[in-house]
């Protein structure tokens, strides 16, 4: 049975096992969001509670502006989510799994 998929998945012209185009855009953004000291304070702090942007600004010691162009940039690649709440937005993680591996490169970084 094994030998039958095999032969399937080589006469596939996409191997399930290779990165498409689209999928690999989409990581490369996700590490660069990850790259910036700014966003990875930003997604620290929201994965223990969620935010306004003046919330985030004055625990990070940050303008607001820079904190939104930041915000910004994390939810265009749904990072994070917002609500309103009146006419206050409040900021959330929406991505567990680069949470998952935000929470384990910080537990790597201190082991050393």
């Amino acid at each position: 049975m094994s030998e039958f998929n095999d032969k399937n998945e080589s006469m596939n012209p996409i191997n399930k096992h290779e990165l498409d185009e689209e999928t690999l855009f989409i990581v490369s953004q996700t590490f660069k969001a990850l790259s910036d000291p700014t966003r990875i304070k930003i997604l620290h702090l929201l994965s223990k509670k969620q935010h306004s942007v003046n919330e985030i600004a004055e625990n990070l010691h940050m303008l607001q502006s820079t904190v939104s162009h930041q915000l910004r940039f994390l939810k265009n690649l749904r990072l994070v989510k917002y609500k309103r709440e009146g006419t206050t937005m409040i900021y959330s993680c929406d991505d567990e799994h680069v949470m998952g591996v935000l929470k384990q490169m910080i537990d790597h970084a201190r082991h050393h």
